[in-house]
């Protein structure tokens, strides 16, 4: 009886305070408040690349899909034409020459664009001296703006008095047409590419290669390893998700290849024609219809997002 009469005195710690629910969903939503507060000042931070990045990437990307839909030339009202547009493609026989000279042109660039590079960098790793000027000398073309890339290069391939040319008749041997003949034109651009290109794959294979434990190297060494079996059991080992990297977005970059053929040799001759300069021939040059230069675009922006979603895949697997 006594224990139960002290159970109920006024001052008594036993009885549990009545208001801790309510005291627990104060707590709470304070912090939820607080989380609120966080996430709105780190939109607020970020509200100035979200307006970027819709006004200029997204807009664009919805506009350019409902374009591909109409008939519009920008100077009178556009007409929905539905998948004409698309049907007027498939009919072209420039679509189809298009897309192959895309693909011969990936994959010579994949050749030359990708293998040269690493092996730039495997040389420029083993150097002792002059590091810093062969980095910068190999990275130099990248400085150039495209456009002087390509013109320089316009005029070694000139088939009069042009440096290659010249060079061929000094040694006495036959000259070449270069970007004039069907024969060496595809080739002709590849090369300009891969010159102007490769210093910023060749640094990121550098970096990647710098970032090796060089115990792994001494290791090989001391088990009799030569320089190619350190390359084969070491260094590409090591180097494979850079490398798979680089090959994904070099597939991208060299399927929208348009520099190179529209300056050196136009956007006529069906023998460079690319998937680019046919959309700035569809828009610009002879159709004057940017509803099919859309529904061009919206097909290579497809292509290209298969190639992205698979990087997506590898990088994700990797990490």
């Amino acid at each position: 009886m006594a224990t139960s009469l002290a159970a109920h005195r006024p001052g008594s710690p036993a009885a549990p305070p009545r208001g801790g629910r309510t005291g627990t969903a104060a707590a709470r939503r304070a912090r939820l408040r607080r989380r609120i507060a966080d996430n709105a000042l780190a939109y607020a931070f970020m509200a100035a690349g979200i307006v970027c990045f819709a006004v200029f990437s997204w807009y664009p990307l919805v506009r350019g899909i409902i374009l591909s839909f109409q008939q519009d030339n920008l100077i009178t009202d556009p007409q929905w034409v539905g998948l004409t547009n698309y049907r007027h493609l498939f009919a072209d026989p420039l679509f189809w020459t298009a897309w192959k000279n895309t693909a011969e042109f990936t994959g010579l660039a994949l050749v030359l664009g990708y293998a040269v590079p690493f092996v730039i960098a495997v040389l420029l790793n083993e150097l002792r001296h002059f590091k810093g000027f062969f980095r910068v000398a190999v990275y130099l073309p990248v400085m150039l703006p495209p456009i002087v890339s390509v013109m320089l290069w316009q005029f070694f391939y000139d088939p009069g008095d042009g440096l290659f040319n010249t060079a061929l008749r000094g040694a006495h041997l036959p000259t070449s047409q270069w970007i004039q003949s069907p024969h060496t034109a595809m080739i002709s651009l590849v090369l300009v590419s891969t010159w102007a290109n490769m210093g910023g794959a060749t640094l990121m294979y550098l970096a990647a290669l710098q970032s090796i434990p060089g115990e792994l190297f001494e290791a090989a060494e001391l088990d009799g390893a030569g320089i190619w079996a350190r390359l084969r059991y070491v260094t590409l080992p090591q180097m494979r998700f850079i490398m798979l990297v680089l090959l994904l977005l070099q597939i991208i970059a060299t399927m929208q290849v348009f520099i190179e053929p529209f300056q050196l040799t136009g956007f006529t001759d069906p023998s460079t024609i690319t998937v680019m300069t046919l959309i700035y021939r569809y828009a610009f040059a002879v159709n004057n219809d940017f509803g099919l230069a859309a529904s061009m675009s919206v097909l290579l922006f497809a292509v290209l997002g298969v190639f992205a979603a698979l990087y997506l895949r590898l990088t994700r697997e990797q990490d």
